[in-house]
């Protein structure tokens, strides 16, 4: 057998049979790359943990809906990544799913029943008629949150991982008593001191700079100095005709009125109050005071707890899953059983049942007419907007298509990249007007730019004013007057050296103030707080706790004054005062300490996950990763 296989390697039909084979890899690993980038994209990736674009959508939405409430007015997605939230949320959804990943593997996981007694607390999960849990109950109360059962159980698990953690670490840490006694000590420490005030007289008269000396100082200050680029450009704006603001028929704002209508009531709303406990036992307790009568404020402040108030506060406001199911679960007046929460244990008390509110056409009638108003806007904008693209095809330059489609050109001042006039103040103008300024040279045109919320506009740059250095006849004075400045403080800052040397030396610091006839001032008891800084000056508090018993300083004072001074005596603080402040900050200390151990484990455990994320995918998912061409209006 192995004769005949070595026989047959060194024949013809075997060279065939390799080439073949070679041939399959390439057509295999052709196929495998193109497979490989099909399937469910993640916008997080963290071990054995995900978040795919939908997931990040809707957990972004809630995010969303939250600031929404904070505010007072609808919020778009575009405008939370202009403040870069986007960002902030994905570091901290990547940092969690990585923590949670290592967790898993490191045997933090909460035991099953764990999970199904906390499913089993929630009240909208029971049948109100048999009191008994109902799956199907369950599932529908999920489904109205976008939420699975798999879902709402992963998130619990989740939840008792991150506070088992939490609460193992807090349980084991606490600062040392010479921590808070170092802080009070330091708070109390009380100082003796004289210090007298070098002035510019002391220094010597400073003369008039040279030309050569202001040219000199201009190119050390070249950075500060230097003009920025500055760029002159116009804008074709397109504008609605006045017939944007004709009346709106009455058949179009009832269409519309029947297509809105259950997106205009007002949802059924709960005022409550919630007490956020440590564990179920202390949870459980509250729960028991709350309905033998007691107030939430009065249960708080027996258990140490800051209750939480809410007012008519629909149930997609509230962050956290289980707390909402619960609260909505209540009737007025009513308390629930523990819920466990993101972060320890809540128990809920509904005070009042504002009943959903159905939407009338005459309720909805001028906000229906502002909405179909600013769509007529925007579509007789877009018209504007095809009919100069129609016009910048056929060869017309900007302002020939312009002039066709009836837009309007606004010439811009001067402005920098950063979209400042040259006198530093910001120009009331969109940003993509700045970003498209910087993208083209001399006499360059742009096609139509989106600025969102309905708003078109082309750029073309007239004329480009290169960075440069002022001359000197332009900034002659202010810059002489600065020039002086710098010399006279670095004559005071020798002179008050000199004189700290003479005081370092041995000489009577009493004396050496007489010899520059300098008043010297006496201060006993000095402590360090804000108004011992205001009356005596940063530079001689900075002096006097900066050095120690017997030694000079010299600190400026001003911005046209030093400070010599000597420290005659430190005194440490009373034990009696210090004593009780030390006890006061230990769990402020404790607290601050274990935050801080608490992120250092998140951050490490999403390191050892090696979680990564996808901002440009995070961007897709929100629906912002269009092109730049201007979309139709929605009709």
């Amino acid at each position: 057998m192995l004769t005949a296989f070595r026989a047959f390697s060194r024949s013809k039909w075997a060279a065939a049979l390799l080439v073949l084979i070679a041939i399959s890899f390439v057509i295999v690993g052709a196929r495998m790359d193109v497979f490989s980038n099909l399937g469910p994209k993640h916008v997080i990736d963290a071990g054995d943990r995900s978040m795919n674009e939908a997931e990040f959508r809707t957990a972004f939405d809630q995010v969303r809906e939250r600031l929404q409430q904070q505010v007072g007015r609808p919020l778009t997605n575009q405008e939370l990544v202009a403040e870069n939230i986007h960002v902030r949320f994905l570091t901290e959804q990547t940092q969690q799913l990585g923590f949670l990943n290592w967790a898993y593997k490191a045997g933090i996981r909460p035991g099953k029943e764990l999970i199904v007694k906390q499913i089993r607390q929630i009240p909208a999960f029971f049948n109100s008629v048999t009191g008994q849990f109902d799956q199907q109950a369950y599932e529908a109360a999920l489904a109205q949150q976008n939420l699975t059962p798999a879902m709402l159980e992963q998130d619990l698990r989740d939840q008792y991982a991150t506070e088992h953690f939490g609460a193992a670490v807090f349980a084991g840490a606490r600062v040392p008593r010479i921590y808070g006694a170092l802080l009070a000590g330091s708070a109390f420490e009380s100082r003796d001191g004289r210090w007298f005030e070098v002035t510019p007289a002391m220094a010597g008269q400073i003369p008039a700079p040279t030309d050569a000396q202001l040219n000199a100082f201009i190119q050390e200050n070249a950075d500060r100095l230097r003009a920025p680029e500055l760029r002159m450009v116009s804008v074709v704006l397109f504008t609605p005709e006045a017939s944007a603001n004709a009346p709106i028929s009455e058949d179009r704002i009832r269409e519309r009125f029947e297509f809105k209508k259950d997106t205009l009531s007002k949802p059924e709303t709960r005022s409550f109050v919630t007490l956020t406990a440590p564990n179920r036992e202390t949870a459980q307790k509250i729960a028991a005071a709350l309905r033998a009568g007691q107030s939430p404020a009065d249960v708080g402040r027996a258990n140490n707890i800051t209750p939480a108030a809410f007012n008519e506060t629909p149930r997609s406001a509230i962050g956290d899953a289980a707390t909402a199911a619960a609260v909505f679960g209540l009737q007025a007046n009513q308390v629930s059983n523990p819920v466990q929460a993101g972060v320890g244990f809540a128990v809920a008390k509904v005070t009042a049942v504002q009943p959903a509110a159905p939407a009338t056409l005459d309720g909805a009638r001028e906000e229906l007419i502002q909405e179909l108003r600013a769509e007529d806007v925007k579509t007789q904008t877009y018209a504007k907007v095809e009919k100069y693209e129609a016009a910048r095809t056929a060869g017309k330059n900007l302002a020939d298509a312009a002039r066709e489609a009836g837009g309007r050109i606004v010439d811009l001042p001067p402005f920098t990249k950063d979209g400042k006039l040259p006198n530093g103040q910001a120009l009331n103008a969109p940003p993509q007007i700045f970003e498209t300024a910087w993208s083209l040279t001399k006499g360059g045109e742009s096609d139509v730019i989106d600025a969102g919320q309905g708003q078109y506009f082309a750029v073309r740059v007239n004329d480009i004013r290169p960075s440069a250095l002022p001359t000197l006849a332009e900034v002659r004075e202010p810059l002489a007057a600065q020039w002086i400045q710098r010399e006279t403080m670095r004559r005071l800052s020798a002179k008050a050296e000199e004189l700290t040397t003479r005081v370092r030396n041995g000489e009577d610091i009493a004396a050496v103030a007489r010899s520059v006839n300098a008043p010297l001032t006496v201060r006993t008891g000095v402590i360090r707080n804000q108004q011992t800084q205001e009356a005596l000056g940063q530079g001689v508090l900075q002096g006097l706790f900066g050095q120690s018993k017997g030694q000079a300083f010299s600190q400026p004072a001003s911005q046209t004054s030093y400070v010599v001074g000597r420290v005659d005596n430190v005194r440490a603080a009373n034990p009696a005062v210090a004593g009780p402040l030390a006890e006061q900050v230990r769990p402020r200390l404790t607290q601050e300490l274990v935050q801080a151990m608490v992120e250092s484990s998140v951050s490490a455990g999403a390191q050892r996950s090696k979680a990564k994320n996808d901002p440009a995918q995070a961007l897709s998912a929100l629906g912002l990763s269009g092109g730049a061409t201007p979309a139709a209006p929605a009709q």
